[in-house]
């Protein structure tokens, strides 16, 4: 066991610490890193690009694969072109719900207030972009200097410690709050061991999951909002460049949705 918790941090090491769940893990690279340890296939790490794909390879003595490809052309160093959030804050009506939705706290704001993003913060995880209801925000090219090896390595230490800070915060209101929260599901207990080990950040309580018993109506209304912000995110994703995979699934989620618009409708009637 202490072999794989190993190893699944020297995978997490390589990774950008984006946290934007292009890999398809929602949560972050961590989950990521440890899925690759139980054999998933280490290339989909898209703002990883190939250099990260390769290294991974290496550590993990496995064969090199073509990494998923990204909308954004390369960089010099091998990986896709750094994004950066912005928002056009003559637009934005204080909603909040990009806020909540960066995983590294790199916007600011009140509610029914103007927002800013922190750009040497952002990671342009795209995560913002779904839930703003005035699509106020858009992404553009970093245009800094692309990092050396060691800035990079500073960078992803930090942008760890400011996730796994988010994930504590989260998992506190979580607790308290009234009501459903829309996010993706945090694998507590993985954090909680990685967090424990590093005194940089406070340590993630593992919480027994408690059931608010939500009236159907109100747990149908939260796998709407999530197959919408999926939804939205493949249809801009599509906007920049074509690809068949992410066009089938969003054929599928919204296929998907579809099916369970139905199922709530009836339900209202019934």
């Amino acid at each position: 066991m202490n072999l794989q918790i190993s190893l699944i941090q020297q995978i997490d090491a390589l990774l950008p610490q984006t946290q934007c769940g292009l890999c398809g893990h929602r949560d972050g690279c961590l989950p990521y890193a440890k899925s690759i340890v139980e054999g998933e296939e280490a290339n989909k790490c898209i703002p990883g690009g190939q250099p990260v794909a390769d290294a991974l390879a290496q550590l993990l003595n496995r064969p090199i694969l073509v990494a998923e490809e990204s909308v954004w052309p390369i960089q010099l160093d091998g990986r896709p072109q750094r994004m950066k959030a912005v928002i056009r804050e003559e637009e934005c009506i204080g909603c909040t719900k990009c806020i909540s939705a960066c995983p590294v706290d790199a916007i600011i704001g009140s509610g029914k207030l103007m927002h800013s993003i922190l750009t040497d913060l952002c990671t342009g995880c795209e995560l913002c972009i779904p839930p703003c209801p005035v699509d106020c925000i858009d992404l553009v090219e970093d245009l800094q200097p692309v990092p050396t090896e060691s800035i990079q390595i500073a960078e992803q230490n930090d942008l760890r410690n400011r996730y796994y800070s988010h994930i504590q915060r989260e998992e506190n209101r979580r607790v308290t709050r009234k009501g459903p929260v829309v996010r993706a599901e945090i694998d507590t207990e993985l954090f909680a061991q990685f967090s424990q080990q590093n005194h940089a950040v406070p340590a993630i309580e593992m919480v027994e999951k408690v059931d608010l018993s939500f009236k159907v109506d109100a747990k149908t209304t939260i796998e709407l909002a999530k197959f919408r912000t999926q939804i939205k995110k493949l249809e801009k994703q599509l906007s920049v460049r074509a690809d068949a995979k992410k066009q089938q699934q969003l054929n599928e989620l919204q296929q998907q949705l579809f099916a369970l618009q139905g199922e709530f409708s009836r339900g209202e009637l019934s």
